[in-house]
């Protein structure tokens, strides 16, 4: 039950990036770190951390707002199911164990975990105040890769922002798209979203404009670290699912937004891993 009151199954989304940005701060020291394993299972531990504990505070944050929506009426702290002093524990617990895998990673992890933790808290009160709070929560997602170079390499290199730009334009996407069904509870409710201010056709055409933003700044990460045919290739893959993403869901039909929300980003985050840790091996083997 407090697997799913957090949405345990949507690690998903961010972790595949996290790992990839993990990977390739591996790949620019020459794969010659020998903590290979321990590193990536620190960063793991770290991201279900931070996510969980975003999660559950997003849930007794939202609580009262979400026992009035009728499409979230039905989730655990509203429902009764479970209580908020639970949750708040979760989340502390949660939370102990990332700044426990960030003091595990290095000293400047440890520095930047407060800060890191604020950011994925902050977001549950933007909807409140800014439209904007889309960008929000994709950044929140979007530091994920460069916390993991920071894990790796022990100091943040500007050109792995890319990879955060890329996660953050795809994330503030695909949760426009999301944020649709709850058009009319947002303009009941004054609650800031880019379907209340854009309405429900102009969200959607932002969508596709800030995915386009997030293929750009793939192929900015390829021109700056010199990757290969396989990750170009993992950028394909990634907009034939945006394509078909897109596809699935219309201004005046919302009936598959679950479909495109849930499965196709989580075809895009996996396939993209794919592709680009197998160019990030491909590559070690030819430097060994």
């Amino acid at each position: 039950m407090t697997l799913d009151m957090i949405k345990f199954e949507h690690s998903v989304f961010a972790l595949p990036f996290a790992v990839t940005g993990a990977l390739l701060a591996f790949r620019e020291s020459g794969f010659a770190t020998t903590d290979l394993w321990r590193k990536l299972l620190w960063i793991v531990v770290a991201m279900v951390g931070a996510r969980s504990a975003a999660m559950a505070f997003n849930r007794l944050v939202d609580a009262s707002m979400d026992a009035r929506n009728p499409r979230t009426r039905a989730r655990h702290l509203p429902a009764g199911l479970l209580a908020p002093a639970f949750a708040w524990g979760f989340v502390i617990v949660t939370s102990a164990l990332f700044f426990l895998a960030a003091w595990a990673l290095n000293p400047l992890c440890l520095r930047l975990a407060p800060v890191a933790l604020a950011i994925v808290f902050f977001y549950s009160f933007t909807k409140r105040f800014t439209s904007f709070s889309h960008l929000v929560l994709g950044f929140s997602l979007g530091i994920a890769p460069a916390a993991a170079w920071i894990a790796v390499r022990g100091e943040l290199d500007p050109r792995i922002l890319w990879l955060t730009a890329a996660v953050t334009f795809w994330t503030a996407g695909f949760d426009i798209i999301y944020s649709c069904q709850d058009y009319e509870f947002d303009c009941a409710e004054e609650l800031f979203s880019v379907p209340r201010f854009l309405g429900i056709a102009g969200a959607l055409m932002l969508a596709r404009v800030l995915h386009i933003a997030m293929i750009v700044s793939l192929l900015m990460l390829v021109q700056s670290l010199h990757l290969g045919g396989l990750a170009l290739a993992g950028i394909g893959a990634v907009v034939a699912l945006l394509l078909y993403e897109h596809s699935l869901v219309k201004a005046h039909d919302l009936s598959r937004v679950n479909a495109a929300f849930f499965t196709m980003n989580g075809y895009v985050s996996v396939l993209f891993f794919v592709f680009w840790a197998a160019d990030i091996f491909l590559h070690a083997n030819r430097i060994r």
